[in-house]
């Protein structure tokens, strides 16, 4: 089966098939790939997007889910089961809608400090990467404590805000507080 042009999406977008057997179908390559493969474009930063072959539904989400489940489940999870409870405490919550936002920011955030660590590290040995690390803990966790301070304080912000706000709209109606 050819890739075709109706096979692509936005700017070059990569389409990937997924089939009622529970397959994956990459139509740039012509053949089946595994969630490891797609783990692999996640990771070359190659953009893509799954599609259900029947509704045409776009399940990329579910799939990247699928890889973090399994991720999880192997090795040295990332999420402690009291993250995880906190993540599900936002579902239909008033704060669900930002929230999404909130952790996308603070991820973009630590990915370009990573980048750019990664950029100002790229001659260190396994040796002194372990004792730079060494040196450095208190500097890093000093900073991703500031940030995270900075991200309690507009959480605290925007909820003082939203409070004021409410407390105007109910005044308009007559009722309150």
């Amino acid at each position: 089966m050819q890739s075709t042009k109706a096979d692509k999406t936005g700017a070059g977008q990569r389409v990937i098939k997924k089939y009622p057997n529970r397959r994956l179908y990459d139509t740039d390559t012509s053949n089946y790939i595994t969630l490891a493969e797609v783990k692999r474009l996640v990771m070359d930063s190659e953009p893509f997007v799954v599609r259900d072959v029947k509704t045409g539904e776009d399940i990329t989400r579910s799939i990247l889910l699928q890889i973090i489940l399994e991720e999880e489940s192997n090795g040295s999870p990332m999420f402690t089961a009291p993250v995880l409870a906190s993540v599900i405490r936002f579902y239909g919550h008033a704060m669900q809608g930002l929230m999404g936002g909130y952790l996308e920011k603070n991820m973009q955030s630590l990915m370009e400090v990573q980048a750019k660590f990664s950029e100002q590290s790229k001659g260190l040995t396994p040796e002194m990467w372990t004792q730079f690390l060494t040196l450095q803990s208190p500097v890093l966790q000093g900073m991703m404590g500031g940030s995270l301070e900075q991200s309690r304080s507009l959480l605290a912000q925007m909820q003082e805000q939203m409070q004021k706000q409410t407390g105007q709209m109910l005044g308009a109606f007559g009722i309150k507080r």
